[in-house]
């Protein structure tokens, strides 16, 4: 039963607040990479572990369990109590006094992070009809460009302003006094109620994704295009100061606006063509996708290699928006893979494979190639490093093509 209209958009406001802090706070660390590189001194190699799989390990892996806890008792408790964890470990990265130390707050902060995204995507999948699902996960998965966006120019702003750790603790309370305003305003689903105590098992959960070749192939295809997707959102900041010689306050700019200006377009973009074209075909769920990809990689390539700021954002603009237009779509797509009931499960399900692989692996895969290349190439190697890995569209965009030949079969309501 989908809630009237009213207190259906204001629980989708507000779940996107929560999903924009999640943004602010995971991605924060890219921005402030720099400062804590010469503070700490650090390697690339280990900021990409504190910028993938410190957070990724425990994000990924929770996020099963904590979904499926969602499914039988109730989701907005797990999301507010999420919040509160992240929050919490996000303001503790501000007192870090080195790596281990903050790499135990990043892994807790990946603690908090697990339980907040599966059970918010099942929530809008009860309360908005089939015909506005992808329109609705459009307008929630904003909070990545609008939270990646805030956490670049406040972060870059703040650590130029006071430090880097003054912009961790601030993000961090910020959060905390949010989290029982959400808890007051936003009501359990009336489905959620009635179905909690038919929950299915985890096990049959798994059961049936087993047998949903969709699934896999969208998960494996969001877990690469993540890889590159998470490692520039992380190293782009890096490779304006290293390579075309931005101030901090300057890359917040640069990146603030290319993250508000095309990300934004192309969440909105995929979400609109997601309920547009895949009312007609299912497989323009995975399709839109695919081509969005083959699109967005020489026009990445292109602004990685220019020589000019002004044409690195004129180049990186349209494949910014391109490379978010896969969300909606694939989000909508794996909601309907699996009766409602299983819906927060199986969305963990296919987070876990994306996380686990995409951000786990995407920070990490560029930061060491920049080590590796470092001999050859010096102060440039991060920018071959971001070359190499731009192929990991092209992976993508293939996997994502082969899911829709599956998807008009297996698609459930």
């Amino acid at each position: 039963m989908c809630h009237p209209a009213g207190r259906r958009h204001l629980t989708l406001a507000l779940l996107l607040v929560v999903y924009t802090f999640n943004f602010v706070d995971r991605q924060i660390l890219g921005i402030l990479a720099g400062p804590i590189k010469q503070e700490l001194a650090l390697s690339d190699t280990q900021l990409g572990l504190l910028g993938g799989l410190a957070f990724a390990m425990l994000y990924s892996t929770l996020a099963v369990p904590l979904a499926w806890l969602a499914d039988r008792t109730g989701r907005t408790w797990v999301i507010t109590a999420s919040l509160m964890v992240w929050s919490g470990f996000t303001a503790l990265c501000g007192v870090a006094g080195g790596f281990w130390q903050i790499f135990l707050c990043r892994l807790g902060v990946g603690v908090g992070e697990a339980g907040g995204v599966a059970p918010s995507y099942a929530v809008i999948g009860d309360i908005y009809p089939p015909a506005q699902r992808a329109r609705a996960l459009a307008v929630y998965s904003l909070g990545i460009p609008l939270g990646s966006a805030l956490g670049v120019l406040f972060g870059g702003y703040v650590a130029a302003a006071v430090n880097w750790r003054a912009a961790f603790v601030a993000v961090g309370l910020a959060g905390l006094l949010f989290a029982p305003v959400f808890r007051l305003a936003v009501r359990e689903p009336t489905r959620e109620r009635e179905v909690a105590e038919l929950a299915p098992r985890f096990a049959d959960v798994l059961r049936l994704l087993a047998g949903k070749r969709s699934f896999w192939l969208l998960a494996f295809g969001a877990a690469s295009c993540s890889m590159i997707g998470y490692g520039l959102g992380f190293w782009l900041p890096s490779l304006m100061q290293r390579s075309f010689g931005l101030s901090l306050p300057a890359t917040a700019r640069f990146f603030g606006g290319l993250l508000l200006v095309g990300g934004v377009a192309g969440v909105l973009a995929g979400g609109w063509l997601g309920d547009r074209l895949g009312t007609r075909d299912r497989a323009a769920f995975a399709l839109v996708p695919a081509c969005a990809f083959v699109v967005a990689t020489p026009l990445f390539a292109a602004g990685v290699l220019s020589g000019s700021v002004t044409a690195a954002f004129a180049l990186f603009l349209l494949p910014q928006a391109l490379s978010f237009m896969w969300l909606a779509p694939v989000l909508t797509a794996v909601q309907h893979l699996v009766p409602a009931p299983m819906r927060a499960t199986a969305s963990a399900c296919f987070l876990l494979v994306n996380n686990l692989i995409g951000l786990g692996l995407g920070t990490l895969t560029i930061g060491a190639l920049s080590d590796a290349l470092a001999g050859p190439f010096g102060a440039e190697a991060l920018r071959y490093a971001i070359l190499i890995a731009l192929s990991l569209y092209l992976v993508a965009a293939g996997l994502m093509a082969l899911a829709g030949r599956h998807l008009r079969r297996e698609w459930v309501g």
